[in-house]
């Protein structure tokens, strides 16, 4: 285990993370981040999506799907959505 007594907090975290198993990165990751951001936080406890999709839904989809409009030019977005 890590010796903590002559380390800051700071510095005792740096040693920690330096010895979590590769395996366990991407949680670490995920937990520290909720730490420092509350969006993170909050998109890591949200609720799962379990409504089943409608049909209104994904025929919406379909279309966006079948019409992704690239290359659209940025005037063109804000005076359709009179912007």
């Amino acid at each position: 285990m890590i010796k903590a007594e002559s380390m800051t907090s700071r510095e005792e975290l740096h040693k920690l993370v330096d010895h979590i198993p590769d395996a366990d990165i991407a949680a670490a990751r995920k937990i520290l981040r909720s730490l420092v951001d509350p969006v993170e936080l909050s998109l890591l406890t949200a609720p799962l999506d379990d409504e089943p999709e409608t049909e209104q839904e994904r025929e919406a989809v379909e279309k966006a799907l079948s019409d992704p409009r690239p290359d659209v030019p940025m005037d063109e977005v804000l005076r359709e959505y009179g912007l």
